[in-house]
């Protein structure tokens, strides 16, 4: 079994930049962990006409408390494996809302 690669967030262009792997047509749109180096979501919408991307977008915006908008797929617009950038947040402060929903994903499984 091999080493998963650590999940980073990197100082963009613009904004903090990171790695995300989508699940298309799950269930429920919602944060499912960290894998392989990236963050994982599950997304309801379909990968068809950009509506996973754009559900991506809205989601990353409830996350992160920030305008839809801010967000832009960097690589994989048509991969599962996206590179994501949030312009105007420094990837510390993305590092702090990711491990505090982190922690309430974790809380969750755990009761």
């Amino acid at each position: 079994m091999g080493v998963s690669a650590p999940f980073r967030v990197t100082d963009g262009r613009d904004g903090a930049r990171f790695m995300v792997i989508v699940a298309p047509r799950a269930s429920k749109t919602g944060l499912a962990g960290i894998h392989d180096g990236a963050l994982k979501i599950r997304l309801a919408a379909p990968p068809v006409d950009g509506a996973a991307n754009e559900e991506l977008a809205g989601f990353l915006s409830r996350l992160f408390g920030v305008a839809k908008s801010s967000f832009s797929i960097v690589t994989g617009q048509s991969s599962k494996r996206k590179t994501v950038e949030a312009r105007g947040l420094k990837p510390a402060e993305a590092e702090k809302m990711i491990e505090s929903a982190l922690a309430e994903i974790v809380g969750k499984r755990g009761k």
